[in-house]
């Protein structure tokens, strides 16, 4: 199943309907050492780049975008106790919530794999 990353480093990798947001493994390692994960409320939509969640870190808080629009139909409820788990595995077990996407068509306005990883490269 495919990733695909946005330019302010969330990924997000729909099967049917339902889309698996996180932050990259790239923004994990920028943040250093995260002490908290505000997860979103279960129910909450939002649209394609509207805030969706919240990370902080030793070194800052962020916002964390909605990759695509849709429903919160479930949140990963381990990070409230462990979110060192993005630091771990942001790109597996460190998932931050998943979606019903309502338009997966938004995923063509996203960065695959290789453009990210070009756009990351572009940064440093």
């Amino acid at each position: 199943m495919a990733k695909h990353y946005t330019k302010e480093h969330e990924w997000v990798s729909v099967e049917g309907a339902v889309a698996t947001v996180g932050i990259s493994e790239h923004a994990a390692h920028e943040l250093g050492d995260i002490t908290f994960v505000e997860l979103p409320q279960v129910g909450k939509t939002v649209k394609q780049f509207d805030t969706l969640a919240g990370i902080e870190s030793v070194k800052a808080a962020s916002d964390i975008y909605a990759p695509i629009s849709g429903k919160v139909v479930e949140v990963n409820s381990k990070l409230e106790d462990a979110p060192e788990l993005v630091n771990e595995s942001a790109e597996e077990s460190g998932w931050i919530c998943k979606l019903q996407a309502t338009d997966v068509a938004e995923l063509g306005s996203l960065l695959d794999a290789a453009a990210y990883a070009e756009f990351v490269k572009g940064q440093s």
